[in-house]
């Protein structure tokens, strides 16, 4: 992401780790888009479009405050003192399939007049229509060497409190990208979490092959989502009720 370049698509995976009090892993097949924000004029297709109704499709009520994402994004940034990103707005989620997404969360990456990556708004969704973002600032001088932290706002596990911190990691690739995100409490690794993938330019083509490999693709997020909880609490993990959401939309 560091050159400007066009939309992608990624074909990868997903890992949880959950180290405590016992350990639970999976690892399951994704792709996602990695999509240049410019560019959601571009993009229309039979197979593909931005806010019509396709059967892989972007909608900006997904994202934000609903309305064009790179106005709400740049007016976050503004709010929250960053002046040095001025760049293309990249988006890393997974698209609508047959009308439905869920994206635990979305990543959107915004670029320096140089192209390097300034900061990162990782906005966190869960099953109880919640939403929060986290703003992770990026040291120039520093490149990929960083691991950047955020205090826990938002419940998003049941079997998890909102307490605690999140550090993420970025690789950014842009063939090849990676993202980790560990979960700590009291300084104790609890859960770690990673998506990586493969990417290729966003064509007709590619998103047809991704579709055929994986049609139940954001369904089966949901699905996965529901059979894991099931599985921790079967184990007997400690359930956490949903607390009264914060008034924030953002923190750093």
């Amino acid at each position: 992401m560091a050159c400007r370049a066009l939309s992608r698509i990624v074909q990868g995976k997903v890992m949880h780790f959950r180290r405590r009090p016992f350990e639970n892993r999976f690892v399951y097949p994704v792709f996602y888009l990695l999509f240049n924000c410019d560019e959601f004029d571009k993009h229309n297709s039979w197979l593909f479009g931005v806010n019509r109704r396709r059967p892989l499709s972007l909608h900006f009520e997904d994202y934000g405050d609903g309305g064009d994402p790179r106005l709400w994004l740049r007016a976050l940034l503004k709010q929250q003192g960053v002046t040095d990103c001025p760049g293309t707005i990249w988006l890393h989620s997974f698209p609508r399939v047959f009308g439905y997404a869920f994206n635990p969360v979305n990543f959107w990456y915004c670029e320096r007049a140089d192209g390097s990556i300034g900061a990162v708004v990782a906005e966190v969704n869960n099953t109880f229509g919640d939403r929060h973002c986290y703003l992770l600032r990026l040291d120039a001088e520093r490149a990929e060497d960083q691991t950047l932290q955020a205090i826990k706002q938002m419940h998003v596990s049941p079997f998890y409190p909102v307490e605690g911190e999140y550090q993420f990691k970025f690789k950014m690739d842009f063939d090849a990208p990676h993202v980790w995100i560990d979960y700590l409490q009291s300084g104790e690794l609890q859960l770690n979490t990673a998506i990586w993938g493969k990417s290729k330019p966003l064509t007709v083509s590619a998103l047809f092959t991704a579709l055929l490999k994986q049609p139940l693709l954001t369904v089966g997020v949901m699905v996965r989502i529901h059979w894991q909880a099931l599985r921790l609490w079967l184990k007997g993990a400690t359930f956490h009720q949903r607390p009264t959401p914060s008034s924030e939309e953002i923190s750093r």
